[in-house]
């Protein structure tokens, strides 16, 4: 079983920036996508960016130049950067890993969400 589990989730200004990270445990063999994704209330949930396990990212066009994702292979961990925010930007965010375990197995695993709220 894997666990992930998300930090960084808060209250900020608009304008302001905040940094989510979200961290992977358990057995795994390796993590090829990670990403970021939110969901407010009644409405699907959204991409917000991906990045792959040799660094490629993409962005939904609504947070491209202000958000940055990245990801650190060795601690198993998946970043995102948020900054010029936007109260729009208010919604539980998600990550997501593609998990390989050592039976090569592929799976989606996502972690429990994290709260950002943006005030304007």
């Amino acid at each position: 079983q894997v666990q992930l589990v998300e930090s960084g989730g808060g209250l900020v200004q608009a304008g302001g920036s905040l940094s989510l990270s979200c961290a992977a445990s358990g057995r795994i063999f390796t993590i090829n996508d990670m990403g970021w994704y939110r969901q407010a209330p009644g409405k699907q949930r959204e991409l917000v960016a991906t990045i792959t396990k040799g660094g490629r990212t993409n962005y939904a066009d609504s947070v491209e130049g202000r958000f940055t994702i990245s990801r650190d292979n060795a601690k198993n961990t998946v970043y995102l950067q948020m900054n010029s925010l936007k109260p729009e930007d208010t919604d539980v965010y998600y990550c997501y890993f593609r998990i390989v375990n050592y039976f090569r197995r592929e799976y989606d695993s996502w972690g429990q969400g994290t709260q950002v709220t943006v005030s304007s």
